[in-house]
């Protein structure tokens, strides 16, 4: 074992390594993310968003951005290594190795008369007679004293010499990496040592393991309850409406966490009376109705009639604790409303097809809610659009329709000139708010998509094929902006576009194929689709030199705007199928897609499981077994079927 000196500096260096290892990889990816991140500005900067202070960069924002917990705690171990790099510098040198003739100034191999006058010069600056510094009595007694008796007496500066020690050859060494007091196993510190190892090797993983399978058990992987993901699925049906999707959402067991306050009964009571009609009651009935409105959980009421009084704007007029509880509950919505859409379109039914109408309902309340639109208002379909633009009331959209504009496309599609003189004409608007209305219909997205559905290596598709699903959606804004955060202003944080592609048939309200899709991140979506369009083209056997051509031309149109969604299903019995490829966006109200595809399916002539002509063997034995399983059946039934003709017979 090494000396206490030497131990001591071991545990420093061995947490040091230890911090070192993940610390320094970590804040490189870290400072490489920051400085590859865009700054160019993706949101319409009109008066409306401007002045509703999410995207104002003011000098605290910018420092609580950078001062976020995880970049505070990244700061904090960096000065903890400096400080252990000090500490273990300081004590290396402290215990510098034992070297005589640096100590007393000379080259090594010096003749022993240097050595004395060496020592007598030294002797004249530290010794106790001529020095009564205490720090020059030490240095001289157990520094100079000692190399000066190391090189004067002939065996020692021989064992010197030869084994760097005056002592002679000296045995190998190890040192622990732990404090000094834990070594010290006389009394208790060997108790002390026993429980740190425990603690260390045992409990602290096994803490870790506890508390993460703890939090595992009660969320999901996007961050919701497991109880919020039963009840949305037990509360899901295929005929659930529009309106009352918003009854299913406010479910969540996050909601049920709001503080109800004793303080918010007469603000609550007042917003009711606000929101009712938006409220899904029998008017008949409004006595009844309003008794079992309120008898509902407090929080699940207090939830709806926050989010019913953010779809009227009615939030300014509520209490400052009412306000906040208002954004804690849009904070959840949007990751709410996600695995609700999951749990509508999950396979139900026997063809592993999900539900149209309560997809479509919550992509809609998803619309209605980012935009702060009523659903009332969302059911005009060719005026709704018009309340998202700044500026624009019902008054204002009943004055721009006398004017021939029967649709928010027709109002889209007019030059500059021709919108400006027709809100300052029939509308009133100054030319600042003619500025912010052209921002923002320059930031409305229109899309565009190529759907083709097909079997590779096979000509049509017949019952039972692997159907694989090739859409390309382009979207384009009068900004040449691909990735964009919608215009929100009454939606109190950032929201990124997402679209849904829904491939469904309307008759039978099933949802065949779904996928989101982002236009945020371009880099994600080139990697993607490389891989995607590679793995397709190995599958079709083609030549590297087509592969790569092909490759190429998909990243580009990705580079321009264009998102690939591949998807595989399987096909249903034989017939005809009108189908619908919804593309739906989750921020904008009126720039949704919903071409048909006609999708033909014959009647099996192949076996099943045929790629490229060559059958698939388990699918061979698949059939042998079905077709036993029939003969056996039949067998079964032709004994039975017997032996009741032969009692007849005895009758």
């Amino acid at each position: 074992m090494a000396d206490s000196e030497e131990n001591k500096a071991l545990f420093p260096i061995f947490i040091l390594s230890m911090i070192a290892l993940p610390l320094v990889p970590y804040t490189i990816l870290k400072l490489f993310r920051a400085a590859s991140k865009k700054s160019k500005i993706i949101h319409c900067q009109c008066a409306h968003c401007m002045r509703s202070g999410k995207y104002r960069k003011s000098v605290w924002k910018k420092i609580a951005n950078v001062s976020t917990f995880g970049n505070f705690t990244l700061m904090l171990l960096w000065v903890f290594m400096g400080i252990l790099v000090y500490y273990i510098k300081t004590i290396s040198r402290e215990n510098q190795v034992f070297e005589p003739f640096n100590i007393l100034g000379l080259e090594p191999g010096a003749s022993d008369s240097d050595v004395k006058k060496a020592y007598r010069r030294l002797s004249v600056q530290y010794h106790p007679d001529k020095n009564p510094d205490p720090a020059a009595h030490k240095y001289f007694v157990e520094y100079i004293s000692k190399a000066y008796q190391a090189l004067t007496d002939p065996i020692s500066r021989e064992n010197f010499e030869k084994y760097g020690h005056p002592d002679g050859r000296q045995g190998f060494q190890m040192g622990i990496a732990l404090p000094q007091f834990l070594l010290d196993i006389d009394g208790s510190s060997s108790g002390i040592l026993l429980m740190c190892i425990v603690g260390v090797c045992i409990l602290l993983p096994l803490l870790a393991a506890v508390v993460y399978l703890s939090r595992s058990s009660k969320y999901s992987g996007n961050f919701v309850k497991n109880d919020t993901l039963g009840a949305y699925f037990h509360s899901m049906k295929p005929s659930l409406a529009p309106s009352k999707v918003i009854e299913v959402l406010v479910r969540a067991a996050e909601f049920l966490e709001i503080p109800v306050r004793r303080s918010d009964d007469e603000p609550l009571q007042k917003l009711f009376m606000t929101v009712r009609s938006e409220l899904n009651l029998d008017l008949k009935n409004i006595k009844k109705e309003h008794a079992k409105f309120w008898k509902q959980h407090p929080a699940i009421v207090k939830t709806e009639l926050l989010i019913q009084a953010h779809l009227m704007r009615e939030t300014t007029s509520v209490t400052l604790d009412l306000e906040c509880d208002c954004k804690r509950v849009l904070e959840l919505v949007p990751r709410l409303l996600e695995e609700l859409l999951k749990m509508a379109i999950i396979p139900r039914s026997s063809n592993g097809h999900g539900w149209l109408r309560p997809a479509i309902g919550i992509i809609e309340l998803s619309q209605c809610i980012v935009q702060a639109i009523p659903l009332s208002a969302k059911k005009a379909e060719e005026t709704a659009p018009f309340l998202q633009l700044p500026h624009f009331s019902e008054e204002t959209i009943k004055k721009i329709t006398r004017k021939k504009v029967r649709s928010f496309q027709d109002f889209k599609q007019m030059s500059i000139e021709e919108r400006s003189q027709l809100l300052s004409e029939a509308a009133d608007f100054t030319s600042l708010m003619i500025a912010d209305v052209e921002k923002v219909i320059e930031m409305i997205p229109s899309l565009s998509i190529e759907v083709t559905c097909g079997t590779q290596g096979e000509e049509g598709i017949q019952e039972g094929d692997l159907v694989t699903l090739e859409a390309w959606i382009t979207l384009k804004r009068p900004n040449g902006l691909i990735g964009a955060l919608p215009h929100a202003p009454y939606y109190p944080f950032h929201k990124e576009e997402n679209f849904w592609l829904l491939l469904a048939d309307q008759t039978s309200n099933s949802v065949w194929f779904s996928q989101i899709v982002s236009f945020m991140d371009e880099s994600a979506a080139v990697n993607v689709t490389f891989t995607a369009v590679e793995e397709r083209m190995e599958v079709m056997g083609l030549s590297p030199r087509e592969r790569s051509l092909a490759i190429k031309n998909a990243v580009e149109r990705v580079k321009n705007g264009s998102r690939l969604v591949l998807g595989k299903f399987l096909a249903p019995a034989e017939g005809i199928y009108n189908l619908t490829c919804y593309v739906l966006c989750d921020s904008w109200i009126g720039c949704d897609e919903k071409p048909s595809v006609k999708l033909k399916i014959g009647k099996r002539t192949r076996a099943r499981g045929a790629v490229n002509g060559q059958v698939d063997d388990a699918a061979d034995e698949n059939v042998e077994e079905e077709e036993e399983e029939e003969v056996e059946e039949e067998e079964v039934e032709s004994e039975y079927s017997d032996d009741e003709e032969d009692g007849e017979n005895q009758m």
